[in-house]
């Protein structure tokens, strides 16, 4: 039988050959851990999630030079996900050593839309995509991005061009 035509802006997406990211975005590595897997030794789906938040956090850091828990902690800057969309395009398994490169899509007036691709040597085998809203954590409402965030987001998105 065959599969009925996927609506109308919904094609399938495919893995992006590494060659094709910008060389000054921002990566880091993970060794994939027995802890991250179900018990066939993949990656369980939601620990790609988790995974996808801490290269956030570390990107903050190390590319942004903005530390992400004191903005949450000191300046009570909620940086929570209004949706997450994820692309699977091979398994990954346990003792897979991961690149995962951050880029922008989108940087509003209280909203980030991150990408991240997750590959494997020469192969991309997960795509994510966390749209980021900045709240304040005193009345749970969204608010502006922060000017210094802003600004180095900006820059960050402009680099990768």
């Amino acid at each position: 039988m065959e599969r009925p035509p996927l609506p109308k802006g919904r094609e399938r997406p495919l893995p992006l050959h590494p060659r094709y990211l910008p060389d000054d975005a921002w990566s880091t590595k993970r060794n994939i851990r027995f802890s991250d897997c179900d018990p066939a030794g993949i990656v369980y789906t939601p620990r790609f999630i988790d995974m996808a938040n801490g290269v956030i956090e570390d990107f903050f850091l190390d590319q942004l030079r903005i530390d992400y828990h004191a903005l949450i902690q000191k300046d009570r800057v909620g940086l929570g996900y209004k949706s997450v969309d994820t692309d699977f395009f091979k398994p990954a398994f346990m003792g897979d050593r991961l690149s995962f490169t951050v880029l922008m899509e989108h940087i509003g007036r209280t909203s980030i839309i991150f990408v991240i691709h997750c590959v494997r040597e020469l192969e991309e085998v997960m795509r994510c995509r966390l749209v980021m809203v900045t709240t304040s954590l005193n009345t749970n409402n969204a608010i502006n991005i922060p000017p210094d965030l802003k600004d180095a987001l900006i820059a960050y998105r402009d680099s990768c061009r």
